[in-house]
């Protein structure tokens, strides 16, 4: 998308939840390809203006105060296929082509676990990484 055209956007966008006093959306990535949710986070105005440009998922770091790029140091970027808006314009939905895992953990998705009966996580996903190997 064009600078402008994604500028239009952004500032369109309800930046409602605030952390450390950053304006932010929640920002949620869906495999295009069997819709799978693979991770929820956050993104400003700046992070979502740099995935409508560049292609490319970019997230707000509410830990490191920063705008990042998925997969920057892993090499598990997400191609952004499509961007979806909703109702109250105050979460972004990243539909994507997930290169590896978007789990830092070393899992496809951060949805790895499902709560039994008895309260426990219970893991249902193999790892698709070694995060040990990936983040020196």
């Amino acid at each position: 998308m064009d600078p402008e055209t994604a500028r239009k956007v952004t500032s369109s966008l309800n930046y409602r939840f605030e952390i450390g006093g950053e304006p932010l959306v929640i920002a949620i990535a869906q495999d295009a390809e069997n819709g799978d949710v693979l991770m929820t986070a956050f993104a400003n105005e700046e992070a979502v203006y740099r995935t409508l440009t560049t292609g490319y998922a970019h997230y707000w770091s509410t830990s490191r105060r920063e705008v990042w790029k998925k997969g920057e140091e892993s090499g598990h970027v997400q191609r952004v296929v499509e961007v979806r808006v909703d109702c109250d314009k105050d979460a972004v939905l990243y539909v994507v082509e997930q290169e590896g895992g978007a789990c830092h953990t070393g899992y496809r998705s951060c949805f790895y676990r499902r709560v039994t009966r008895d309260g426990s996580f219970e893991v249902v996903m193999d790892r698709v990484f070694n995060p040990d190997e990936v983040y020196r």
